[in-house]
This record gives structure tokens, sequence and C-alpha cells, in this order.
């Protein structure tokens, strides 16, 4: 699967532009600031149907305007007839995605048909930041592999989100306190978050040694890495949870146990990544993290996931850069995205590379083939 061209029209520094891309490798050079990183987060809009890096659509839509499009045409071979994506958003309205002009009856239906993997400098977050970012990161590729999981997902959320509506309320009677409800939605909501739990145990069986891998070859296997997966419901009954936890519940006005509270733990010779990794060895942990899921993306579908790749000369030390560069000229990957600053850097590092290349000039929200 390649996206062959690209539109955009008032979609966050971009007045409008349309590019035609090449099935191997695209370069996007131009100064910070200028739209590069932005070209790469349409593509994300087009794959996950929102950005990787804001949580608010409305901040994608240009300044001055009331709306953003993001269009995409895609096509898995030669023969094939091209499939066209487009996400758009109007101020005050829902955000719409379409497949063929068709619209989605649910956003959730498109996850997965157009997987991609970005590789960023804001990467090592995840190891950083709280148990949120990670499990949201681990639960947006689980959501990609398998559509039962993100089916049971929103269903959990869904239902958390009752519960703790439930508990703003209080448990006064003159509060309009129904705990009848809030028995219905635990009833509802403890076989689903122990399957949650189940399916996450599972794909961290199949993922850690991929990621192990890729890391060792990274870091020429000095240390030892692994991800262990934590959660209140290993070896517990959520229901029984739920019941015993409900006056705490009350007091603090949220659910205290289930599938959003779980986290996992990065682990380098045994210590926290956070605090005893260098730097370096963070980058290396966090790349390994993406190369092991293009891995699970690409074995699961029929075609490689596309790859962004935002800044990694100016954020990632040689060594690093040498090793995604020989994956690319090994053609390990699909279709690649770059994007970088120097135009000169950009030729002498993909020198080795023999995949079609189609390198574009990002000045001020406007792009153009060099």
């Amino acid at each position: 699967m390649t996206l062959d061209s690209l539109q955009l029209l008032f979609f966050k520094n971009y007045d409008a532009a349309a590019l035609r891309l090449s099935p191997g490798l695209n370069c996007f050079i131009g100064d910070n600031g200028s739209g590069k990183t932005n070209l790469l987060d349409a593509i994300h809009y087009l794959s996950l149907t929102k950005s990787a890096i804001t949580s608010s659509d409305a901040l994608c839509i240009k300044q001055g305007a009331d709306f953003f499009v993001v269009k995409g045409n895609f096509s898995s071979g030669s023969d094939s007839e091209p499939e066209t994506i487009q996400v758009s958003l109007r101020l005050g309205q829902k955000k719409t995605l379409t497949h063929n002009k068709q619209p989605y009856e649910r956003m959730a239906d498109h996850i997965g048909k157009y997987p991609a993997v970005l590789i960023s400098p804001y990467d090592t977050d995840l190891i950083r930041q709280g148990s949120e970012d990670r499990r949201k990161y681990f639960d947006s590729l689980m959501a990609q592999l398998d559509h039962q999981f993100l089916e049971l997902l929103i269903s959990y959320n869904a239902l958390l989100r009752q519960r703790n509506a439930v508990l703003k309320q209080g448990d006064r009677p003159n509060h309009g306190f129904d705990r009848d409800y809030l028995l219905a939605l635990d009833e509802q909501l403890a076989p689903i978050g122990t399957q949650l739990t189940v399916l996450r145990e599972s794909f961290l069986a199949e993922y850690l040694p991929l990621f192990q891998r890729h890391y060792q070859q990274l870091a020429d296997g000095r240390e030892a890495v692994t991800l262990t997966y934590k959660s209140q419901l290993v070896g517990a009954d959520f229901a029984q949870l739920l019941r015993s936890n409900e006056r705490r519940d009350f007091a603090l006005q949220r659910s205290t146990n289930g599938s959003h509270r779980d986290d996992f733990v990065f682990l380098m010779d045994e210590q926290p990544v956070k605090s005893h990794a260098s730097q370096g060895q963070q980058k290396s942990f966090a790349i390994a993290l993406k190369l092991a899921q293009f891995e699970m993306l690409a074995s699961t579908q029929n075609h490689k996931p596309l790859l962004l790749l935002d800044d990694i000369f100016d954020r990632l030390d040689d060594k690093r850069i040498a090793r995604l560069l020989e994956l690319v000229a090994d053609e390990t990957f699909g279709q690649v995205f770059l994007t970088d600053t120097n135009l000169e850097r950009t030729d002498q590092a993909l020198a080795r590379v023999t995949i079609p290349i189609l390198r574009f000039r990002v000045q001020d929200g406007a792009v153009a083939p060099v």
C-alpha cells in the first residue's frame, strides 16, 4: 500500500498544497517551522484519523480559516483502483472521514486499514511521561492490529465515563444517585476490563522479543532491556475490586481501579529506564519500540506501514541514523517520508539508498519538488 498523492486545504500553516509522491522515499527539506512536520502529521491523519502532535483537531485549522481538508490517494498495486481517503473538519461541527467519497459510519472502522509508524524526536516522551502516554501508545498499536481489542476499548471507555459521572453525583439520595445503575455499569465493565487485560498480556508476549532484538541491534547488546505489564487486574477479580473500592471511588469521584490504570514499565538492567538510562540509551529504547511496532504491523497486514521519520538527522546521533538508513537501503521498509533541514546532508546520508527518491522543498507553508 502506497500513498500516491497528498492534498491539503487550510491545514495548519498551509493554505493549499498538492503533492505527487514517490512509492519509495520522500524527503521534505526546509527550515524549522516551515511546515515539514505538518506534512507528516497530515499523513498521520489519513492513517489514524487524528493528529500525532495535538489532541485538538480544531488547532489543525489554519489561523483565519474555519475548516481544513486532508486528502490522500492510496494504491496497493499497478492493477488496483486508487482509494481516496479524506479527513475534514469545520469549526463547530464533527470531524468527517470518507473512503472513496463514502462516509464511514464510525471512525473506528478505518483504524488499521492504512497503518503508519512515526519516529520523531519526541518519542522519548513515552519514557519520561506518565502511564497514560504509554498506555495510549500501546492501545493505539493494538487497535491497528486487532479490531476486537479496539471495540472492547471503546466500550470500556464509554462505560467508564458513565460510571465516573455517577460517582460525581455523590451517594446521597437527594443527589439523584441510583445505586442499581452503578451496579449495572459495574456488571458490564468487569468482564470487558478483564478481557482487555488478557489481550494486553498476550500482545506483550508477542511484542517483547521483537523489541528486544531491535534494541540489541541499535545498542550492540550492551544492556538487557525488557517491558513489563502492570495491572491491578492481573490475578484479581475486577468485579470484587469495584465493589470493595466503591466508597473510596465516591470520595474521589472517579474510578480508582481498572484497565484505565494499567501501565507498561520500561526496564534496563532491571532498573527503570526513565531514571537509570542515558539520553542515548533512551533514544535507542524509543526507536526500538517503533521498529517493533513496524514489524508487528507489517507481519499482520498484506502491506508494510507507511514510515514517517521526523528530523532524525538533527536529533539522533550518527550510529542510530546509520542503523535506520541501513534498514531503508535494505528495503526493510515500504514507503518512507523523511524531514530534514539540510538537502546536502540528506543526499549524503541517502547515498546508498537505491529505491526511488523524491525531494521537496518546504518554505513558509509552500511545498514543491526540488
